[in-house]
């Protein structure tokens, strides 16, 4: 069976997008073994996770999204930032805004030429494990570590928290920022992908509130440096927690063609 594909990026996060927007696919076709067969850097096209568009009666689309290990997977802020490009490319999007629907919850967008901005869920509270160690859930789970020094081992250091008993059955994604004049620079281990990914929508958008938080609490936007590229993240401080979250940067469609499932399974 082909299937047709396009390949983005977004601050070097890159994502396997397929269009089921006017058809509907036999979704036995996305297994596991399948999407992580098409994600593989080797055998299949590469990609950090795999997203279906689809439609929807209540929303100009939906986004479903899959890790690169093929398993149905939590929000990602750069998936959708560059599923919300290709929507508006391909004219689902009327006009430079839209509302989506995602794995947790509702989302609304706006299109600036290659700028894509994303309104992320809000958050409630931010749990204070240790001396610049936080955690928080901006649609997906981040732990957040403050250091001095951004060179390191990272999946080492990584894997001490997101394999130690706290979060080894639910995992967790690890992100260590580094303070820097402007905003913060960032690394980052996604779960799922169980590697450093070159940039993290939802971990970026973690650690701007969790920084801010301990050390610009007037801040209402943030700079942030990724190993792919440059990302700010916006937003209003609300009691204990924050709301009109926007993650914001570029997405780029790098290039589309088909592929026969049958010659990478």
């Amino acid at each position: 069976m082909k299937i047709d594909f396009v390949k983005y990026q977004g601050a070097g996060n890159d994502f396997i997008i397929i269009d089921d927007y006017e058809s509907d696919k036999d979704s036995s076709v996305f297994t596991v073994d399948n999407i992580n067969r098409l994600c593989d850097r080797r055998f299949g096209i590469g990609a950090d996770g795999l997203m279906i568009l689809k439609n929807h009666a209540d929303y100009d689309f939906e986004m479903i999204y899959y890790n690169s290990d093929g398993r149905a997977s939590s929000m990602c802020g750069n998936g959708g930032r560059c599923i919300v490009d290709m929507a508006y490319r391909k004219g689902i999007i009327d006009g430079s805004s839209c509302a989506f629907l995602a794995v947790d919850g509702p989302h609304k967008a706006k299109v600036n030429k290659d700028v894509i901005e994303l309104e992320m869920t809000d958050v409630s509270h931010i749990e204070c494990k240790k001396t610049n160690e936080f955690f928080l859930d901006t649609g997906s789970p981040h732990y957040v570590v403050v250091v001095s020094d951004l060179k390191m081992d990272l999946v080492t250091e990584a894997h001490k928290i997101r394999y130690n008993p706290t979060y080894r059955e639910e995992g967790t994604n690890v992100n260590f920022i580094k303070p820097i004049t402007g905003g913060i620079e960032i690394r980052t281990y996604e779960r799922g992908v169980e590697a450093e990914t070159l940039a993290c929508g939802t971990g970026v958008t973690a650690a701007a509130l969790a920084y801010t938080r301990e050390f610009e609490p007037e801040a209402k936007r943030l700079e942030v440096i990724a190993q792919g590229g440059n990302l700010s993240v916006r937003f209003d401080k609300k009691g204990d927690g924050w709301t009109n979250i926007w993650l914001i940067g570029p997405a780029q469609r790098v290039f589309e063609g088909s592929i026969d499932l049958n010659l990478i399974t």
